[in-house]
């Protein structure tokens, strides 16, 4: 899926990262704790959270994501923004709840990479 098309699904304003829309993802995840996020997350191209701080965009470079929707409507700073383009990552909100972006992405085929045992 492209990120555009997230963009669309989500209803999402872009704040960064508009070069990349044509980029492909095919998984995301959602979380609110970046513990979990670099613990149990693998080849994940998509981050959904409602946790508004710079490690936010730290962790999904680290993780190799591509794009970050802040949910809730929630507003990462001009610094993160920054950060967010420096890194080569796509930021957006959205005013769905984290469960609805989820269910819309899911929905439309965007599924979570296979758990490792």
């Amino acid at each position: 899926m492209k990120i555009k098309e997230i963009k669309k699904l989500l209803g999402a304003e872009l704040l960064c990262g508009e070069d990349l829309l044509d980029s492909e993802v095919y998984s995301a995840c959602c979380s609110d704790m970046m513990s979990d996020v670099l613990a149990f997350v693998k080849d994940q191209g998509v981050l959904l959270t409602g946790l508004v701080n710079s490690q936010v965009i730290r962790t999904a470079s680290m993780m190799d994501m591509v794009c970050v929707v802040f949910v809730r409507s929630k507003n990462p700073s001009l610094d993160m923004i920054e950060l967010a383009r420096e890194c080569g990552i796509v930021i957006m909100k959205s005013s769905k709840r984290a469960y609805e972006a989820c269910g819309v992405l899911y929905s439309a085929g965007l599924v979570a990479s296979p758990a490792e045992d």
